[in-house]
């Protein structure tokens, strides 16, 4: 008989996914995960497979919470304005207390980058096609803008979000305020 589950997955998926934000897929043992998520590594095994299962349901975990945000953003009316706001917001990301700094996508983007893990590549490859879209979405709210600056300005902005997310993880609140007013200067 199947012992039951003497845990919530949801919170310890929220516990590994600050791990990982913290440390990075690659840095994060078992051994770390297990005292992270006060779990056993064969309960680890068991709910989710291994680390990589357990990885990719952290970045489901992330993509849900940071959904507010992008759903705010996505339904403001006011283009560049939402898409600079969009930036405040992203760097004022705090899950219940954790005060995590940067974005575990873009920290995942960037560790993941080389590599040949499809699954990741495709969750990467499809938030970022999605942040694309919406930066160019509110773009074209300015009808002067033909459709070749739209795209330079949107391929622009997500390199942007890129720095600013890493940038967030070392930089002061003043560099990081001169940051983002810099970057909507001549958007």
């Amino acid at each position: 008989m199947a012992r039951k589950k003497e845990y919530k997955e949801e919170e310890v998926v929220e516990k590994a996914m600050n791990l990982f934000w913290r440390k990075g897929y690659e840095t994060t043992s078992m051994q770390m995960l297990e005292k992270e998520m006060g779990i056993n590594k064969f309960s680890i095994y068991s709910s989710f497979g291994n680390k990589h299962g357990l990885f990719i349901e952290s970045l489901k975990c992330y993509k849900l919470k940071v959904s507010k945000i992008l759903d705010k953003f996505k339904n403001a009316p006011n283009g560049v304005e939402d898409i600079k706001q969009f930036f405040y917001d992203s760097v004022d990301i705090d899950f219940k207390g954790s005060l995590q700094k940067g974005c575990l996508l873009t920290n995942t983007y960037n560790e993941f980058s080389e590599s040949e893990d499809l699954l990741i590549k495709e969750q990467m490859a499809s938030f970022m096609g999605n942040l694309k879209e919406l930066f160019i979405e509110k773009l074209q709210k300015d009808t002067s803008k033909d459709e070749a600056t739209v795209i330079k300005q949107a391929n622009f902005l997500l390199l942007a979000k890129h720095g600013l997310a890493a940038a967030s993880r070392v930089n002061s609140s003043k560099e990081i305020k001169d940051y983002i007013e810099m970057t909507f200067m001549n958007i």
